[in-house]
């Protein structure tokens, strides 16, 4: 009897589960290599079932080719899309900036490619945009959305193309993009006053054409030579060609600067709310881009002396930049006086 008992008990024990003492299986995930992971990217199984079917009407997305390490980045500006600089943006009101750029490199830009803000005012910006497929001497327009400050007066923000390995992108000699707008919580009417002697007649309506101005100013056109003068010999320094000067663009150049004379301005929106895109258009000349320097002072300087104020001005690199721009190509300088102040308005465009 005992050892059919014993029997029994070594059966029980053979076939009862060791509970708490195995360990739990786990499901374990492969780890893939690069290399790995772009073979099975690459060649699926036959099995495989892709995530998403392209339909018969379908346009599939533009392939991006691999770049040879050792090709180059670098752009050139072509234009402002959207958003001139100092255009007027009504405060806390939201807008889009584009900016149109050219591939002069040999790599191929793709979404790796981001623009990025880099300084001054970031304007909500977005952390990153990525860039559509560009290759080399191909345009691409790259927009950014953004929100105008609640605070009146000029502001400017600053952005950069990085490359994939977060390095920045030389962008003509520069390598910065930027978005330069007067904010206004209210834009300003034109004056009602009846033009008289030294007048420049409104064009193009209210807040977008030639300020009415009726002081006694007195304009100077040898200033106006020397300025011109100064400007294309600091460009021959540099070696850059000569900006052409255009009579349309002198007469914007003009109405800007008398405005400024007899309203006391030291800035690029007009005592109408003008702006110098809209002064430019109203002068009948059509720009693909254009922009201004306006300086004014008591006493007056010279033409030299404006234009090597523009050159030294570290609060504002934009006024040198502009002198050696690769983009525009044609100028028209205004310069007015009155009351012991001398005001230059200097305004760069291209056809």
């Amino acid at each position: 009897m005992r050892k059919k008992l014993l029997v029994i008990l070594i059966f029980l024990v053979l076939t009862t589960p060791a509970c708490g003492t195995q360990a739990p299986v786990e499901t374990v995930t492969p780890i893939l290599t690069e290399t790995q992971a772009a073979t099975a990217t690459e060649a699926p199984t036959a099995t495989e079932t892709p995530s998403v079917q392209a339909s018969a009407t379908s346009t599939p997305e533009t392939p991006i080719p691999t770049n040879p390490p050792d090709c180059t980045n670098s752009a050139a500006f072509v234009q402002d899309v959207t958003i001139a600089d100092n255009d007027i943006i009504p405060s806390g009101t939201a807008f889009t900036k584009t900016w149109r750029i050219r591939n002069t490199g040999t790599c191929v830009w793709g979404p790796e490619y981001t623009l990025t803000h880099y300084s001054e005012e970031r304007m909500l910006a977005p952390a990153s945009v990525p860039l559509s497929v560009t290759f080399p001497d191909q345009t691409v327009d790259i927009s950014v959305e953004l929100v105008a400050s609640g605070a009146d007066g000029a502001h400017r923000g600053y952005f950069v193309i990085k490359n994939p390995a977060g390095l920045i992108m030389k962008i003509d000699n520069d390598s910065r993009l930027w978005v330069v707008i007067n904010v206004s919580s209210a834009i300003a009417s034109g004056p009602t006053a009846t033009p008289g002697s030294g007048s420049i007649p409104v064009t193009g309506g209210e807040g977008s054409g030639f300020a009415n101005v009726t002081c006694a100013f007195t304009t100077d056109a040898a200033k106006v030579t020397e300025t011109i003068n100064a400007v294309n010999a600091y460009r021959a320094q540099n070696g850059l060609p000569a900006y052409t000067v255009n009579e349309l663009l002198t007469k914007a150049a003009t109405a800007h600067a008398n405005d400024m004379a007899c309203n006391k301005l030291f800035v690029h929106t007009g005592s109408n709310g003008s702006t110098p895109t809209t002064r430019v258009a109203a002068s009948g000349y059509v720009a693909s881009s254009a922009t201004e320097n306006v300086y004014g002072s008591n006493p007056p300087l010279t033409g030299q002396g404006a234009v090597d104020w523009w050159k030294n001005d570290k609060t504002d690199l934009v006024h040198n930049l502009n002198l050696l721009s690769t983009t525009y190509t044609e100028i028209g300088v205004g310069y007015s006086f009155f009351n012991n102040f001398g005001y230059y308005v200097l305004v760069f465009a291209k056809p």
